[in-house]
């Protein structure tokens, strides 16, 4: 306990000592030396500012005058300049920095439009294979036909086509004709890398999918088309750009609900007698159509201009055409 008190004691008396240690020292310090450096740090500063002023008060004066004599000698330069050249050649001048300023501007609308070359297209397609509208077994073994498809702004585009098969001969009979058809199939397309000329995308129909040729001709010796609808899926290859052309490679795979059996509501069987009721195949495959398979098809067209341009393109559209217009009258 003692030990503790005399530690306590020695505690206080330390903190006492340096409490009062400053005080004295303040004590001790001369206030009239502290006057003295204040006036003397206060003094100088009013001789430097002084100083300063005479010294920055002459060359602003000299720089005003300087200066207005700079512009004075460039207005007369551009003056002579612009004296030197003729009327036609300041008018070749003139029309020389329409140029670039039209080359400029229409370098940045075409940047804009790179950004998104399927934004708001119209396309007007002719061709031929499954998607216009369908392949099959017989003859020439696709279709041709028409579709017209718009794409959005979100790069997803609605499309519809209508086609026909042509009638033609038979090559596995001799002697005998295959009649032709007409077909359609509607659908929708997404795209992918709108920034590039080719275009990667997926597509979903609904409409004429396959067909085939009864083996029984009729009465004129021609064998009648039997075809089916169905689902189909397709993987695009699309290359378009801001310009017109338009083209397309798709291949994919087509699922018909009515092939799926072999009964009489598959088109592709029917009974062959009167006294045997058993279904049987009607063409050529002794399986029947194959309710599955691979298609493909390819088609060109001819891509209208951005529908719901911007500013900016609206522009571009005004000078070309007034370029057009320019050319046309010289």
């Amino acid at each position: 306990m003692s030990k503790k008190l005399i530690l306590l004691v020695c505690l206080f008396l330390f903190v006492a000592f340096a409490s009062a240690a400053p005080k004295k020292a303040a004590k001790k310090a001369p206030p009239k030396k502290a006057v003295k450096k204040t006036e003397q740090v206060v003094e100088e500063p009013k001789k430097e500012e002084k100083e300063d002023d005479e010294f920055i008060s002459a060359p602003e004066e000299n720089s005003a005058a300087a200066a207005k004599s700079n512009d004075d000698d460039d207005d007369e330069e551009d003056e002579e300049d612009t004296s030197q050249y003729t009327s036609a050649q300041m008018e070749e001048r003139l029309s020389r920095q329409k140029f670039e300023e039209e080359q400029r501007l229409d370098e940045y609308a075409n940047s804009l439009r790179r950004r998104d070359w399927l934004k708001d297209r119209l396309v007007l397609q002719l061709g031929m294979g499954s998607r216009y509208p369908f392949m099959g077994e017989t003859g020439m073994g696709m279709g041709f036909g028409a579709g017209v498809e718009y794409i959005t702004r979100w790069h997803a585009a609605l499309y519809g086509s209508f086609g026909f098969l042509p009638k033609g001969e038979d090559n596995d009979f001799s002697n005998i004709d295959l009649e032709g058809g007409i077909g359609y199939k509607v659908g929708l397309n997404y795209y992918l890398f709108p920034k590039n000329p080719l275009h990667l995308g997926i597509s979903v129909s609904y409409g004429t999918v396959y067909f085939d040729h009864d083996i029984r001709p009729d009465k004129d010796n021609m064998r009648p088309l039997i075809k089916v609808n169905g689902v189909q899926f397709d993987a695009l290859i699309t290359y378009l750009t801001n310009e017109w052309y338009y083209l397309q490679f798709s291949f994919g795979m087509y699922y018909a609900p009515e092939l799926k059996s072999k009964g009489l509501d598959n088109p592709s069987f029917d009974v062959t007698s009167k006294t045997d009721q058993t279904p049987v195949s009607v063409v050529v495959n002794p399986d029947g159509m194959n309710k599955t398979g691979i298609v493909f098809g390819i088609a060109i067209g001819y891509a209208l201009p951005e529908f719901f341009p911007d500013d900016t393109e609206k522009r571009r559209r005004e000078r070309e055409k007034e370029r057009e217009k320019a050319g046309r009258d010289d």
